[in-house]
Formats: structure tokens, C-alpha cells, sequence
């Protein structure tokens, strides 16, 4: 008997490529037909077997009726996951963009940019996986819902995020796993309705575009292989109606074979959850009864990511700089009134459903995606950085792409990255992150809600402060990278002076030793009161070490 063959959605196409929003109307699988048969009838102008920038700008923007910067948006965020990121070369790329002096010359350097034809029409499919869902809205709210009614406080209700929930990804696959791969046909395998016949044909270059979405193993190995290379396993050619003389694959039985192998994610979310490591990174507080949950699957298999998932981390201060963080995609869900420090390269974040709490990142090599979180600030390094159902929030952030602002924000405040730790440079170069270019403030409205662009706002000279990281560590770094804006420099040295002067105004105010003491006192007393109102005292404390016999699990 043959060893069975179990396959599965990949996480990354999912989890990272599929934007968390609906996508426009233009982007359905009847136009992406169309747009499959004019890059194959066009193979000799740089659409076909590889798309190149210009093409597919022209194909968005004139076919599709898809806005410059969004048509840039799905093909960088294509490009940066296949192949696997190279930090030299994406270095590389940061530097030649930063160099262009005019819009001209950015794309010309852009238009040296082409990516896989078959695989980016599969990765336009995934855009569905968000597609607001006319029965489920009469039914129930549908992710992302309008902030008015967003998340995490009574009688507030909102969906679940279908990029972190890999029993969606397997329906998503089950459901149009049909429509993708009449995507991939030829046209001569399509029939006159332009779907697929029973003598359809998949050639073997549309099975190792699939290798994008779907991985498998044999006999639960723990060795993972992409799709292409199981289909043509010679105990499965029976099954998927492989054919050797002509390397094509019966459309029926390929389809037929893929949906009995389809299996939820081993090494997904939900495996996490269920078997992964828990880790003992935050100290229960006394007085309360929540609990901080945080779990990791452990490195199984070197091709996986590792997975964080931290929940209900309330009213505490956890730091952690470890291998378990790097590369790792994390999500953190339901953490209220805490200061969150993940000092290491990650791969991508989550934030969801958090309130009244400080995030400091260490560089993502891909995206942040903060959705339903009230009066958050989040400190980043990081590609890209999205949110959607936010109501005032606050981000530092230095990236290289647009911040996207999705559906439902209120109040957002974007401010320069303004922080550093130690090993901060030696981070951003594993993840191939530079200080330019640096979008910080020119952010994308991607669902536009009336075109309004108050949902934002640049913070205020005035009211831009520097952020210290509480924490010892080796490394180099000794000053925030790229350095601040002018204007926000300027700030801080009218300050620093205003300091000065008070400092000098103190000195010479020839103080006996008993008005010294009074006048260090009432400094004591104002500085603690202002501790109290700003909520500052609660992370002083919490940083006081923990006694011995209460230390944290290492992880």
C-alpha cells in the first residue's frame, strides 16, 4: 500500500500576502481571467512567464481600474515573499530607491522588478480571503467590521481575523481550489464558457505555481516538500493523472487528489494552541486572577516559522530578546495596560483586540498588523505596517512602504521612530531593513471612507518626546538610527536648553541647605504625582526585578 500524501495550505501566502480587507471588485476571479489570458497572449511584452512592473502597472491601471499606489502595493508585497527574503539584496534595493531624485527614476529602478506570472495571479486570488460576505453580514458581523463597533470591550462586537486562523485557510483553499486552477489552465485547456472541461490538461508549471500555496509531506515525515515535487512522487500518479510523455496532469483527477490530501496545518495556529510550548515570559500579578497565556511551536522543522501567541497580558511589563522571537511570526491578542518589549528580528506581528498599552518591536522583516486596539503605541522598525478598527493609537515607526490604513481608524497618530537598543543596526541587517527611504509620514488610505485623511495626523513637534529602553544588553547601537527629522531634533535641543537654563537658574539661586532640601522635596512630590497621572509609576515598578525563586522560563 502506498504511503499516504497529506498537504496543506501554506502559511505565509496567507498570513502575510492576503491584505486584511476586501479587495476591489476588479480584483474577482472573472477578471483575473481575463487578465491570465492577456499576460499568456502577451508572453513576448514582459508579461508572461514572468510579469514585469511596467506590464502589470498597465494591466492594474488600465484594465483593472486599480490606483498606482495600490497596483505598487500587491506587487511589492508579492515580490518581498517569493523567494524567500535575501536582507542583502533588499538592502540593496533600499539603498538604489533612496538614491532617486525624482518620481521618474523611481520607476525606472522599479521597472527592473518582474515576479512569477502564474504564482502573483494565485496571490491576487488570496485577495478573496477577506471578501466581505453579503449572508454573513445579515447574519453576523464580518472582519473587519467598522470601528464604531469594534472589538474587545461589552457589548462590543467584532469577527475573528481569517490571516491568523488556519481552519479559514483550509476552507479558502477547499472552497476555490476549483477557480485557482482554472486560473492556471492554458487557454486551449479552457472550454467555450472559459472554465475547465472534463479533458482539461494542468501543465506542470501550473502544479509548481500551486508549490506557492500548498506543502506537504509523506507518511507524516517531518520533512516538508512543496507541492510539485509530491505530485510527481510515483505512487501518486494514478491518483492525480500524472502522465509522463506529456508532463501534464488530469484536470479531475489532480483536483480530486489535492482535495483527498488537504489537511489543516500541522505546524499552523491552531497546533500552536493546542500542543505548542507554553512559555512562562510574564510574572502573575498579585491581586488579579488573569493569567498571561503565551505558547511557541517549537522549531519542528527548520522550513516552518516559528509561532508566538501571547493573550491577556494585563498590567505588566515582559522583555524578552531570544532565539524563540527570531524569525518568528507572533500575534498578541487581548493584552491591556502592559509594556510589551520583543527585542529580536521577527519575522511579522499581530496586534489585536489591546488596550491602553506600549509595543516595542524589534525589526519585522515583513509586516505589522495592528486591528480593534484603543490608545496603543507601537514602536517599530518594520517593512509594513497596516491597521484597520484602531481609535487612538500611536505609532513610531521607521519602514520603507507607505503605512496602510485600512477600514475603521479614528485618531491615528504617526510619529518618527524615535528609540534604540544595543543590537538594534545588527537586527535590521538580518532582516535587510535601512533608515531610508522611510515613509513613516506619508501614509496610504486604502479604504478611503469619504477620501477623509483625518483619521490621521502627524504628531506635533511639541509634543514628541524620545523613548529610552529600560534594558542592559550587548551590541553597538548607541543612538537611534537614520537620526530624528529636523524639526523633531529641533524640539528636543529647545528643550534640552529649557533644562539648562532652569538647571543654571537653580544653581545660582543661592539656596540655604534647609531651602534645598524643601525645594528637592517638592520636585519629589510633583515628579511622583506626575508618575501617577500618566500611569509612568506602574512601569517603574514593574521593572523592579522579580524576587529569586520567581524567575522567568527561559524560551
Amino acid at each position: 500500500m502506498a504511503a499516504a500524501v497529506l498537504l496543506w495550505p501554506r502559511t505565509e501566502p496567507l498570513l502575510l500576502g492576503a491584505l486584511p480587507v476586501p479587495p476591489p471588485a476588479r480584483l474577482g476571479p472573472h477578471y483575473l481571467r481575463k487578465m491570465a489570458a492577456y499576460a499568456r497572449a502577451r508572453a513576448a511584452e514582459g508579461c508572461y512567464p514572468r510579469l514585469s512592473w511596467p506590464r502589470w502597472r498597465h494591466i492594474a491601471c488600465g484594465k483593472l481600474q486599480l490606483g498606482r499606489g495600490l497596483a505598487w502595493l500587491y506587487f511589492e508585497r508579492f515580490h518581498d515573499l517569493l523567494p524567500p527574503p535575501d536582507p542583502p539584496r533588499r538592502l540593496q534595493r533600499a539603498e538604489a530607491e533612496a538614491a532617486c531624485g525624482s518620481a521618474e527614476e523611481l520607476e525606472q529602478e522599479r521597472g527592473k522588478l518582474s515576479v512569477d506570472t502564474l504564482r502573483f495571479l494565485l496571490f491576487l486570488y488570496l485577495q478573496q480571503l477577506n471578501k466581505a460576505s453579503l449572508r454573513t453580514s445579515l447574519i453576523g458581523e464580518e472582519w473587519p467590521s467598522p470601528r464604531a463597533r469594534a472589538a474587545g470591550l461589552p457589548g462590543r462586537a467584532a469577527g475573528q481575523s481569517k490571516n491568523w486562523n488556519d481552519q479559514e485557510h483550509l476552507a479558502f483553499v477547499l472552497t476555490h481550489l476549483s477557480d485557482m486552477l482554472e486560473l492556471l489552465l492554458e487557454p486551449e485547456q479552457l472550454g467555450a464558457s472559459s472554465h475547465a472541461t472534463h479533458n482539461s490538461l494542468v501543465s506542470y508549471e501550473a502544479v509548481c505555481a500551486l508549490s506557492f500555496l500548498i506543502e506537504g509531506t509523506v507518511s507524516n515525515s517531518r520533512t516538508i516538500h512543496p507541492l510539485h515535487e509530491l505530485a510527481l512522487w510515483q505512487p501518486c500518479h494514478g491518483q492525480n493523472g500524472y502522465s509522463k510523455i506529456s508532463k501534464t496532469f488530469s484536470f479531475s483527477k489532480l483536483e480530486n487528489w489535492l482535495r483527498s490530501c488537504l489537511i489543516i496545518n500541522p505546524f499552523g495556529m491552531t497546533a500552536c494552541l493546542r500542543s505548542g510550548k507554553k512559555l512562562a515570559w510574564a510574572q502573575q500579578v498579585e491581586g488579579t486572577t488573569r493569567r498571561a497565556k503565551i505558547a511557541c511551536n517549537t522549531r519542528v522543522v527548520p522550513e516552518v516559522s516559528p509561532m508566538v501567541i501571547m493573550s491577556q497580558v494585563y498590567k505588566q511589563t515582559l522583555a524578552k530578546s531570544s532565539d524563540t522571537l527570531v524569525g518568528a511570526h507572533v500575534r498578541i491578542h487581548r493584552c491591556n495596560e502592559s509594556f510589551i518589549y520583543l527585542l529580536s528580528p521577527l519575522c511579522s506581528v499581530t496586534i489585536e483586540k489591546c488596550r491602553n498599552s506600549t509595543f516595542v518591536l524589534g525589526p519585522v522583516e515583513a509586516s505589522v498588523h495592528v486591528h480593534s486596539c484603543d490608545n496603543i503605541k507601537v514602536i517599530t522598525v518594520c517593512h509594513c505596517l497596516s491597521l484597520s478598527s484602531t481609535t487612538g493609537c500611536t505609532f513610531h515607526i521607521l519602514t520603507p512602504t507607505q503605512p496602510l490604513i485600512l477600514a475603521g481608524n479614528q485618531a491615528v497618530s504617526f510619529a518618527p521612530f524615535h528609540t534604540h537598543y544595543p543590537m538594534l543596526e545588527d537586527h535590521m541587517a538580518q532582516v535587510g531593513l535601512a533608515t531610508v527611504p522611510n515613509y513613516w509620514d506619508s501614509p496610504m488610505l486604502v479604504c478611503k471612507e469619504g477620501s477623509d485623511a483625518s483619521v490621521f495626523h502627524l504628531l506635533p513637534p511639541l509634543d514628541f518626546y524620545t523613548f529610552v529602553i529600560p534594558f542592559e544588553m550587548e551590541g553597538d547601537t548607541t543612538e537611534t538610527p537614520g537620526g530624528l527629522p529636523h524639526a523633531y531634533q529641533k524640539a528636543l535641543n529647545q528643550r534640552e536648553q529649557k533644562v539648562q537654563i532652569w538647571q543654571k537658574m537653580v544653581k545660582e539661586a543661592c539656596l540655604t541647605k534647609d531651602q534645598r532640601k524643601q525645594f528637592q522635596m517638592l520636585v519629589e512630590s510633583k515628579f511622583y504625582e506626575w508618575l501617577i497621572q500618566t500611569g509612568n509609576r506602574q512601569q517603574l515598578d514593574s521593572l523592579v526585578p522579580p524576587a529569586v525563586g520567581s524567575k522567568q522560563a527561559a524560551g
